[in-house]
């Protein structure tokens, strides 16, 4: 399998400001201390050689959505984010050249950063497309019509061209969708959220966001440990601190980085994704997250084997 992030934000969508690209060629400028380039490309090899992904890259400002390569002749794609349009562009271009336009969509929850992407998916327009909606929400259609009526959005849900059908699947019961098992776990937030556990020939990956780990819950913490088991790669929740989720934020419905690398650690994950960022977070700011994730990581694993532990960006691509 291989998993591409599409956006990676949580709440809204933002962009980068002016002030911020300056602030990136600035620090650029000074790394390279007057030296001469010939060429772009030596500039970017000197860039990726020199400096760190907060000045030479961005985390991007697009909201959830995560594809996952690896079904048979369809795609995988979990949430639909402001993300979903770039990927819909995308997924033309594999379309032409012979993949299967038929796309399976698992919805974590139905809040609008999750589904804002909808109205800007192409692949929707298309009558040769057929769209699969699996989710554990019942009102799921429901809110993605709202969502197109006239008084918020310019193209009714029924202008749509796509074949489209909604499948509600229960917690624990695990189904197939083109050759991949896929199981829910109900988690901790507004309206209730789900994770998706995804396997497929011995290698699974996990999609949990959007959910509120508990302290007082041990039981709920247990289950998730389990759902996590051996995971190749864990998507997870990780849009703040621990010091915000139990005082500022508690009740708000995310995670912290800390849970997240404590919960992997203890299910025997490989490798944890953060996920979700923060949207008034800067590049600089998630950066500093990451290294303060992998310095965690450090500490805490003793003698258990070491978790990876990445940071999602919009356009990462990860091999499981």
């Amino acid at each position: 399998m291989r998993v591409r992030f599409w956006g990676t934000r949580g709440s809204l969508p933002v962009a980068q400001k002016a002030g911020a690209i300056q602030a990136k060629i600035a620090r650029a400028l000074v790394a390279a201390g007057g030296q001469v380039f010939a060429d772009e490309a030596q500039a970017t090899a000197f860039a990726k050689a020199n400096l760190d992904f907060a000045t030479f890259g961005a985390y991007g400002g697009a909201t959830s959505c995560v594809e996952i390569e690896g079904a048979d002749d369809a795609y995988i794609v979990c949430d639909m984010g402001s993300g979903l349009r770039e990927f819909g562009i995308d997924a033309f271009r594999r379309c032409a050249a012979g993949h299967a336009r038929v796309f399976h969509i698992f919805l974590s929850h139905l809040h609008w950063d999750h589904i804002m992407g909808f109205p800007f998916f192409g692949p929707a327009f298309d009558p040769g497309a057929t769209i699969v909606f699996h989710t554990g929400h019942p009102d799921a259609e429901q809110a993605l019509r709202r969502q197109q009526e006239e008084i918020s959005f310019p193209v009714p849900f029924d202008w749509l061209k796509a074949k489209m059908s909604f499948e509600v699947h229960q917690v624990a019961q695990p189904f197939e969708v083109g050759g991949v098992t896929v199981t829910l776990i109900q988690q901790h937030h507004s309206h209730e959220s789900f994770g998706y556990q995804f396997v497929r020939d011995g290698r699974s990956v996990i999609y949990s966001t959007d959910s509120e780990h508990k302290l007082d819950n041990m039981e709920s913490e247990a289950a998730f440990e389990a759902f996590f088991a051996d995971a190749d790669l864990v998507i997870c929740d990780t849009m703040y601190s621990l010091g915000d989720t139990v005082s500022l934020k508690q009740d708000w419905g995310h995670s912290s980085n800390i849970v997240a690398i404590d919960l992997c650690h203890a299910a025997g994950a490989k490798r944890l994704a953060l996920f979700h960022h923060e949207p008034t977070y800067a590049d600089e700011d998630i950066q500093r997250m990451h290294a303060e994730s992998v310095r965690y990581e450090e500490l805490v694993r003793a003698d258990r084997p070491e978790l990876e532990v990445l940071c999602a960006y919009d356009g990462l691509e990860v091999e499981i």
